[in-house]
């Protein structure tokens, strides 16, 4: 896997993010990739090579050990961080699709034209929808593939022996040991205390999204409740102005209407 273009990928979706996404993303890097890059994939390097087992039955040895692990550890960890990221590309696909909808606005109708999109990274319209169900799908896969781990090894722990019984071609019950099991029991709650980190940053982030939008739609029916009344009142107002107003006096027009014409010298 080329680490280098899956940090520059995600490092874009880092400016249309959320104070809770880039602290997600911070801790996807920091207690995640790096972990499994630096240290993770040691420790699981020697898992099949020194799982013994206390027969000589050809084949036993392999067999017990795909029953127990089905898939490897640090396999399902590097699938988890591709499945859980990808949902981010759906935000910068959105925000690239704007982009060009915009370029080829300003090119058919020129560049004095009145923009599409304010800012095309913002946060509202479809692209609020895009980025909320980016998030929906990051949640749910990170709670897959923790109930897949945990049903896999029925738990987070590691034991120090298995028992191989009645597996073919095995031919009674076989004790097997795991190599440095208390180690890869730290990383496994490592991995797995990251990942509760991140499902925990998810949801708040959820939360805020949505939170956010109906402070926005109340903040708007008030705005417009407000410009109306005022409207209203600026009516009233200039009714009473025009009813206070004095008319014509009728009797100051009889007196001019008698006085007689004087014609100047």
């Amino acid at each position: 896997m080329d680490w280098k273009t899956f940090q520059a990928l995600l490092s874009g979706v880092n400016k249309y993010s959320t104070a809770f996404g880039r602290i997600w993303l911070s801790v996807v890097f920091v207690f995640r990739v790096l972990v499994y890059v630096v240290a993770a994939e040691r420790v699981w390097g020697d898992e099949q090579k020194d799982f013994d087992c206390n027969t000589r039955q050809p084949g036993c040895t392999n067999v017990c050990y795909d029953h127990f692990f089905p898939i490897s550890n640090i396999r399902l960890w590097a699938l988890q961080l591709i499945f859980v990221t990808c949902p981010s590309l759906l935000v910068i696909l959105h925000v690239a699709y704007r982009e060009e909808r915009e370029r080829k606005h300003r090119q058919k109708y020129g560049e004095q034209c009145t923009k599409l999109y304010s800012n095309t990274g913002k946060k509202h319209g479809g692209l609020w929808w895009t980025y909320l169900l980016s998030l929906v799908f990051k949640l749910i896969i990170e709670l897959l593939f923790l109930y897949v781990l945990h049903t896999l090894w029925h738990g987070f722990g590691m034991p120090r022996l298995v028992q191989c019984a009645s597996v073919a071609p095995c031919p009674n019950t076989v004790d097997c040991y795991i190599a440095r099991p208390t180690e890869k029991k730290v990383f496994t709650y490592f991995m797995v205390g990251a990942s509760a980190v991140c499902i925990v940053l998810t949801i708040c982030e959820i939360c805020y999204l949505i939170s956010h939008r109906i402070m926005q739609g109340l903040g708007k029916d008030k705005l417009s409740r407000g410009n109306g009344a005022s409207s209203s009142t600026c009516r009233c107002h200039h009714k009473l102005v025009e009813a206070a107003e004095p008319g014509p006096n009728l009797s100051d027009a009889k007196v001019q209407a008698s006085a007689p014409k004087l014609t100047p010298i």
